[in-house]
């Protein structure tokens, strides 16, 4: 199996002291070296239709509610994980595209309903369609098993981070 930087920097600290169990460090330092490279990759993919990762994010999280595709503005914020603050902009910014139209909630005057436009959902399809390509292209030296083993394994560790956080 090939070497890479992180191997040596293990072996270094191995070396240096080897007192110390650096196995945790081989997984966080490898997946903190990837969040860049596929976050640029992630965006890259949206470029050909003048699509931002965040309006990626929260169109998504409309388009998989299936019809009516609609939440409340609060609930489109801990789907994106963002706070009510930032939705409202990120809102404001999709309505202005078109993309997304807010009404009040007739049952909670204090709620908004987000939902896509036609012209949303037809935007979230062609890019969900890039995204997909483009995450196959960054797997492309696993097998399907071993994506579907690094995928359970992550989601593990995403699992227990949670604990961490």
């Amino acid at each position: 199996m090939s070497r890479d930087a992180i191997d040596e920097m293990l072996e270094q600290w191995q070396a240096e002291r080897p007192d110390l169990d650096t196995s945790s460090l081989s997984v966080v330092v490898r997946i903190l070296a990837l969040s860049k490279p596929l976050l640029r990759q992630a965006s890259r993919a949206l470029e050909p239709i003048e699509l931002e990762l965040w309006e990626y994010d929260v169109l998504s999280a409309l388009r998989r509610q299936g019809r009516p595709f609609s939440l409340t503005a609060t609930a489109l914020a801990r789907a994106t994980g963002l706070s009510t603050g930032a939705m409202t902009n990120r809102i404001d910014g999709l309505e202005s595209r078109g993309f997304v139209r807010r009404k009040m909630d007739p049952g909670d005057r204090r709620s908004v309903i987000v939902s896509l436009t036609s012209e949303g959902r037809k935007m979230i399809d062609k890019a969900m369609s890039l995204r997909l390509e483009a995450a196959k292209r960054s797997l492309g030296g696993l097998r399907p098993n071993e994506r579907a083993r690094l995928a359970a394994l992550l989601r593990k560790v995403v699992l227990a981070a949670k604990d961490v956080v």
